[in-house]
């Protein structure tokens, strides 16, 4: 078995006639002058790249998840927004859990994650790498997003500004929660399944302290301890859970 540092034919990387992302494109090395890090966001970028399709059915079902709402509650301006700060919260949290299946799935079927685990670098790194692609990919773009569909429910410049530092706040604590389910339910039968019921309670106190900062600004109380909660949460998971998860892939490869 070679190391995942190993070179590889450029022949081997280039993408299949039918588009698909093989097993040579899933084993890409990671570029030895770079650190681990930017060598593994980059490998996951470029097979983020072939598989656009994906991406886009988590933007589209959380657009959709927000827009449907306004049209089945009705267009009382007042009601939607006190519903707003949730509705986006909740098509967040579903749209995250989309992308995870992948984050190790594939690697995983085709013996990459063992090359990970027997290559010098740490793996708890390389696990750190792949959150991070995922948050740029599955979280990012719904910062992004959260404004606009914002507007439908009559939110605010305020509201909107904040809904933003919560959801920066948020994503990246549901991106690596997500790793630590994808982790544990890695080669399960069900495993989608069992991963949402797993992580959906894990994911109430950030969609309780995300939705509820909005929820007090509305109301002109004090949001700011809902934002450090949320926080303290990020800098607990950071630390924490690129461990757990590596630790729980190990586990699922012996």
């Amino acid at each position: 078995m070679k190391p995942l540092t190993e070179a590889i034919p450029p022949s081997a990387a280039q993408p299949s006639r039918f588009g698909r992302v093989d097993a040579a494109d899933r084993a890409e090395p990671l570029p030895r002058r770079a650190s681990p890090l930017l060598g593994m966001l980059r490998r996951e970028w470029l097979l983020t790249m072939r598989r656009r399709s994906e991406v886009a059915t988590m933007l589209v079902f959380f657009m959709l998840v927000a827009s449907l709402f306004p049209l089945a509650i009705g267009p009382e301006p007042e009601r939607l927004r006190v519903i707003g700060p949730g509705v986006l919260w909740v098509g967040a949290l579903l749209s995250t859990l989309l992308g995870l299946p992948r984050m190790f799935g594939d690697d995983f079927a085709d013996g990459t994650l063992e090359q990970m685990v027997l290559s010098p670098t740490p793996f708890a790194w390389l696990v750190a790498g792949k959150i991070v692609a995922h948050w740029l990919v599955a979280g990012l773009p719904l910062v992004v997003l959260a404004p606009l569909l914002g507007l439908q429910f009559g939110m605010d410049p305020r509201a909107l500004g904040l809904l933003v530092v919560a959801l920066l706040l948020g994503t990246p604590l549901l991106s690596l929660l997500g790793a630590i389910g994808a982790a544990l339910t890695l080669g399960a039968r069900g495993g989608g399944a069992l991963l949402a019921l797993l992580l959906l309670p894990l994911y109430v106190p950030a969609l309780v302290f995300g939705a509820g900062a909005l929820t007090a600004q509305a109301a002109g109380l004090d949001y700011t301890g809902y934002l450090a909660l949320l926080g303290a949460m990020l800098v607990v998971a950071m630390f924490l859970a690129p461990a757990a998860a590596a630790a729980a892939v190990r586990i699922a490869i012996e």
